[in-house]
């Protein structure tokens, strides 16, 4: 926002309540010598030389606008369409703080209700609430949720071990407060649970974060019996393509929004979704908007369920979810209203296509290995390097060339150097992937 300095009568009631007549007068103890240092500066810039210097600047940065991008990991680069920063931009939405008073928040409102109906239809549930800070946060604020159902001081959670690494330890620290005992399992999640166990949820990450996609048959069956609840983690973009969470019977999705209009930026600020059962939808933090009808029959949209986000009494709270998701809420809202069912799916099929494409040229290569032994990938791979070979060496070689080739995942698992996540979206054409494939090649000769 532009910045707007104080004025005239302002300045002056300033000097009234401070007692002295001028703004020299408020300066009058610093010495003559040092209020006016000469600076050695040169002459002043227009405006052009000014922002040709600061893009000159800029062009040094490394970004996915300026090179080969395959690093996913979390956040993905995904195509945004100009209208989502043009509308999200518009000062009645940029400006707006909370929707607390529905007579003047019509609009803010009806875009909450939009979203929200939007993503319940694409993860097959009943009530989505509108954002938290992250899909890590979303995520461990569900699992709180099974716990506060089960009511067992020491109750256990099951968790994928292929789960995002950075995810378990904002996990571990959402949990810190309540001592459950959380466990990690592989293969599918429906074959995790012994028989006699209880706890109190079972989480699945749809896909895990090497882009392998778990069979979920069973899952939901499988903890239900046991007495708890079915948890999962899933990918937006990809749920407009293969079945939804929904349909595979989960009680609780929580996903990252970023995928859906919102940039990467460093790292956020990003979008937490979660999606529940009628059944839990009063016990969910976040604002909910619903929609009803005045007396004289006129649509209009009120926050429902909850007075505001942002519990307050200490011992009812369910959560503190700040009002600043918004903006990244109603980029979503505009981008899958943009993108249409069919938009989505066809963002899917590419990312899924392209994936693939780059999985055979790689696993072509002498020495190398692409996808091994996974049935389904979405997105995402892990590429093995030839022995001798780490990805951190191939990372800084392909970074000179224009090319980032993925993860290194060494960064989060020793033992793993010669490894790297690939990751291919529908803004990686087939030109990308050749010279990816032709770059690993030559590191390796």
């Amino acid at each position: 926002m532009p910045y707007i300095p104080v004025t005239d009568t302002q300045r002056e009631e300033m000097l009234r309540f401070l007692g002295i007549g001028s703004l020299e007068e408020l300066f009058r103890e610093i010495p003559d010598a040092y209020r006016f240092p000469p600076l050695n500066m040169e002459g002043g810039k227009s405006e052009a030389e000014v922002l040709r210097e600061i893009s000159a600047m800029a062009d040094r940065n490394i970004h996915a606008g300026n090179r080969r991008w395959f690093l996913g990991g979390g956040l993905y680069r995904h195509f945004i369409p100009a209208a989502v920063s043009a509308l999200a931009s518009r000062g009645e939405f940029l400006t707006a703080y909370t929707p607390y008073q529905a007579e003047v928040s019509q609009g803010t409102l009806q875009a909450i209700f939009e979203y929200q109906s939007m993503v319940a239809a694409l993860f097959g549930m009943d009530v989505v609430n509108a954002g938290h800070y992250d899909g890590a946060t979303a995520l461990a604020e569900a699992v709180i949720i099974a716990l506060k159902q089960k009511g067992e001081a020491e109750a256990r959670v099951l968790i994928p071990a292929a789960l995002h690494p950075e995810y378990k330890e904002v996990l571990a620290l959402y949990l810190s407060a309540y001592h459950p005992l959380v466990e990690e399992y592989t293969g599918p999640p429906g074959e995790s649970l012994k028989k006699g166990d209880s706890p109190a949820c079972l989480v699945a990450a749809y896909p895990d974060f090497f882009g392998t996609i778990p069979s979920l048959d069973g899952a939901a069956e499988a903890i239900h019996r046991a007495g708890g609840l079915f948890i999962v983690h899933a990918d937006p973009i990809m749920c407009g393509l293969l079945k939804s969470p929904g349909e595979y019977g989960a009680d609780i999705v929580t996903a990252e929004g970023q995928s859906l209009g919102n940039d990467m930026n460093y790292g956020g600020p990003l979008l937490g979704i979660m999606a529940v059962t009628r059944e839990l939808m009063r016990k969910i933090p976040g604002r909910i908007a619903g929609e009803a009808r005045d007396a004289r029959g006129r649509r209009g949209y009120v926050l429902t369920l909850s007075a505001r986000e942002q519990h307050i009494r200490r011992e009812r709270a369910l959560s503190n979810i700040c009002s600043n998701q918004g903006l990244s809420m109603l980029r979503s809202c505009i981008y899958l209203s943009l993108m249409g069912k069919t938009g989505l799916r066809k963002t899917a099929e590419l990312c899924w296509n392209r994936s693939r494409y780059a999985a055979s040229r790689i696993a072509s290569l002498p020495g190398f290995s692409a996808a091994e032994g996974v049935s389904d990938f979405f997105r995402e791979f892990t590429v093995r390097l030839p022995a001798g070979k780490t990805a951190e060496e191939a990372f800084e070689a392909l970074g000179k060339k224009g090319i980032v080739p993925g993860l290194p995942l060494g960064r989060y698992f020793p033992g793993e150097e010669n490894a790297l996540l690939v990751c291919v979206t529908e803004m990686n054409s087939r030109e990308d992937i050749d010279a990816l494939a032709a770059a690993l090649g030559e590191l390796c000769k």
